[in-house]
């Protein structure tokens, strides 16, 4: 994004506005891009082994290369500490959400050859409980994705039509998927097919999904989120929340 203009800010602000995402082609330039990988490599091999298990996800915990997500990185590392607040991360979701914003979490994901599963259909506002629902997530590709690795799909223009009704799922780290998608949803779909350093951005009332892996590569990438200053937590609905997904998990363990 070196050499940004405002030309480029309000291009990327209009499209956001009218789609409820943004797609930009080079967002991390090559040298920075491999800065990025050398400290991930590093915080995999250093760090992780130290991690909770809540903050650390496998598709198959007895097989360390099936790495599935990290959580709560930059409370773990000063560099992605660092990252969030950075300028050009930050200018970019104050320009699209038109405020000031509260970084709030910077997540490792990766889908493994031939295992990593579906994301369902889903809102991250469900998860977030703010009021006004006003936040952006960004999703940075660390590997070339596409529709056989199992690449983004956005339903164009859905932040604009409220929050759909979510259940639980049985899919680790994404709890909670859309409950009512249907065959026009799927019709209605972007693909979003990604090189190394491209950099999607998404509202949080945007209904998203992506298939499984069935390639033999893998499909990692980077999830930064960002609230903007003027949403509040809704304490009552998270409350309720946990409270529900608490009961789900409790009678799971019966049946």
């Amino acid at each position: 994004m070196a050499g940004t203009s405002q030309e480029d800010l309000r291009q990327w602000k209009q499209k956001f506005d009218q789609d409820g995402f943004v797609f930009i082609r080079g967002f991390l330039a090559a040298d920075e891009l491999a800065e990025l990988k050398r400290e991930l490599d590093r915080y995999i091999s250093a760090r992780v082994p130290e991690l909770p298990r809540t903050d650390v996800y496998y598709e198959d915990r007895n097989d360390l290369s099936t790495l599935k997500q990290m959580a709560h990185m930059k409370q773990h590392e000063p560099y992605f500490a660092k990252m969030i607040v950075r300028s050009k991360w930050q200018q970019l979701a104050e320009t699209l959400l038109a405020d000031k914003v509260v970084p709030q979490e910077l997540e490792w994901f990766n889908k493994p050859p031939q295992l990593g599963k579906f994301t369902p259909p889903h809102q991250d506002g469900y998860y977030f409980m703010l009021e006004p629902n006003e936040a952006v997530t960004m999703w940075l590709a660390l590997d070339p994705v596409d529709e056989s690795n199992g690449c983004v799909r956005y339903v164009a223009g859905s932040h604009r039509l409220g929050l759909r009704p979510h259940g639980r799922t049985e899919v680790l780290g994404f709890s909670q998927g859309i409950t009512d998608y249907k065959e026009k949803d799927r019709k209605a779909e972007v693909p979003m097919v990604a090189e190394p350093g491209d950099l999607l951005v998404h509202h949080a009332m945007t209904v998203h999904r992506a298939d499984g892996n069935a390639s033999q590569r893998h499909r990692r990438s980077l999830g930064l989120i960002y609230y903007a200053a003027r949403a509040r937590q809704d304490k009552d609905r998270l409350a309720a929340y946990q409270q529900k997904l608490n009961q789900e998990l409790q009678t799971a363990k019966k049946i």
